[in-house]
């Protein structure tokens, strides 16, 4: 009897021990695990666009689009304050745009708006038709699959824009079109010449859009140009940018003429 005493008494001692730890492993399971604080990061801050570069932006938008006439004068001190910048900007704007031919500095006397000329515009779009011909020659062979999709997305960015009339976007787009056609050749001598010119010939581009039908005929250009793409046809859309251009700086040559005839 002792013997069966002794057995159930370890028996009865084993099940309390194994009940403990079942519930102390119940308890643990439910427990939330510890939240450790997150690692002291510091984030750095988004580098700031120098005042300047803002101030170029746009105030060469206000030259192009005609907000600034040709002719008028550029204060520094009203400027300042449309743009909301102090003059130091304004003043390094002035300098640069002059270098794009959009301002004439008037020693001692401030700057204004500078005239446009027909035959600049005329040499600049022939010079630039060029390289745009060529790179689109290589911008067909080299461009990979997944360029060729970024630039149909702009494209058709670019035509919902023409479709709502909304000029100023069409040719922020436009540019940055003519720009990516240029990065697709591939060819960094290429690219840096174009990017050195294409600048100078923004304000014709733009007034030759001016024209209601120009700017449909400029659309339905860049329709042909991207089926020549897409079927990587080199030959054909050379030819389709080249003429492009041609037609732009024939279109502003015969506006400029028909202004000084008035």
């Amino acid at each position: 009897m002792q013997k069966y005493q002794k057995l159930f008494n370890l028996l009865n001692i084993w099940a309390q021990e194994l009940t403990h730890k079942m519930t102390t492993e119940n308890i643990l399971k439910r427990r939330p695990p510890t939240e450790r604080p997150a690692p002291n990061v510091e984030k750095r801050p988004a580098r700031q666009r120098p005042l300047h570069e803002a101030a170029v932006d746009r105030l060469r938008d206000m030259i192009i689009e005609g907000d600034l006439a040709v002719g008028e004068r550029l204060h520094e001190f009203n400027l300042a304050e449309a743009l909301n910048v102090s003059r130091t900007p304004v003043r390094e704007a002035v300098k640069l745009l002059a270098t794009e031919g959009l301002v004439e500095l008037l020693p001692g006397r401030g700057a204004r708006v500078a005239a446009l000329s027909a035959k600049t515009i005329s040499e600049l779009l022939e010079v630039i038709g060029g390289i745009e011909r060529h790179a689109c020659e290589l911008a067909a062979e080299r461009m990979t699959s997944r360029e060729l999709a970024r630039l149909q997305r702009m494209h058709e960015r670019m035509a919902l824009h023409h479709q709502a009339g909304n000029l100023h976007e069409y040719f922020k787009l436009n540019n940055e079109i003519h720009v990516a056609i240029v990065a697709a050749a591939k060819n960094a001598i290429l690219e840096a010449t174009h990017a050195s010119l294409i600048l100078k010939a923004r304000r014709g581009r733009h007034a030759a859009l001016a024209s209601q039908a120009r700017w449909t005929e400029a659309m339905a250009e860049h329709d042909l140009l991207m089926k020549a793409f897409a079927e990587r046809d080199g030959r054909k859309a050379g030819e389709i940018m080249f003429q492009h251009d041609l037609r732009t700086g024939e279109v502003v040559r015969q506006m400029l003429k028909a202004s000084e005839g008035h």
